[in-house]
């Protein structure tokens, strides 16, 4: 199992195809890897790649709670 940030799964494979082996659009991919997103690729042995977000917890803004 190989854990790598999205930017470079996205440099090492192409956009487009990051993007299909994730299951989701180029544009999403694009916008994700320009807002900075902090997403995380896993390579599983069986060959499948899975990706998630590491958010900040709570995840909703503190100047809304006031």
């Amino acid at each position: 199992m190989r854990r790598i940030p999205l930017n470079d799964f996205a440099t090492e494979k192409g956009q487009v195809q990051a993007a299909s082996l994730l299951g989701m659009s180029q544009g999403a991919l694009s916008k994700a890897l320009r807002v900075g997103r902090s997403v995380f690729v896993t390579e599983h042995a069986d060959g499948t790649f899975s990706a998630e977000e590491l958010r900040p917890f709570p995840s909703h803004n503190p100047k809304a709670a006031a």
